[in-house]
């Protein structure tokens, strides 16, 4: 059973920066995609960002494009998202998801098996 756990959320000033992490637990099987999704009081959670193990390749939604990073460092087991100028729209419980295949866009949550427990981002104006 793969173990996701995430951290970096926090409260945060328009124009500001977090990075969020996750990490996996130590024995897990191949994860091939990871992504990142969000989701806010009273909406579905939505995609965000995926990346890919094998090269690296990466997908956004359009509403973060050019503002977030997402990235993993594949010996640590970790993911990470690194986000830039936000906006309060940008609020929202940010999960952590992965899964042992590969996707080239990975936007569904159905394409995804294992997932963290959250990590809460404020945005305030």
């Amino acid at each position: 059973q793969v173990q996701l756990v995430e951290s970096g959320g926090g409260l945060m000033q328009a124009g500001g920066s977090l990075r969020l992490s996750c990490a996996a637990s130590a024995r897990t099987p191949a994860i091939y995609t990871t992504a990142w999704f969000r989701q806010a009081p009273g909406s579905e959670r939505e995609f965000v960002a995926s990346i890919r193990r094998s090269g690296g390749m990466t997908y956004y939604a359009d509403s973060v494009k050019g503002r977030f990073t997402i990235s993993r460092d594949n010996a640590k087991n970790t993911a990470y998202l690194q986000m830039n100028s936000l906006k309060p729209e940008d609020t929202a419980l940010y999960y952590c998801a992965a899964s042992p295949n590969s996707y080239y866009r990975g936007i569904s949550t159905d394409q995804y098996a294992y997932w963290g427990q959250g990590t809460q981002v404020t945005v305030s104006s």
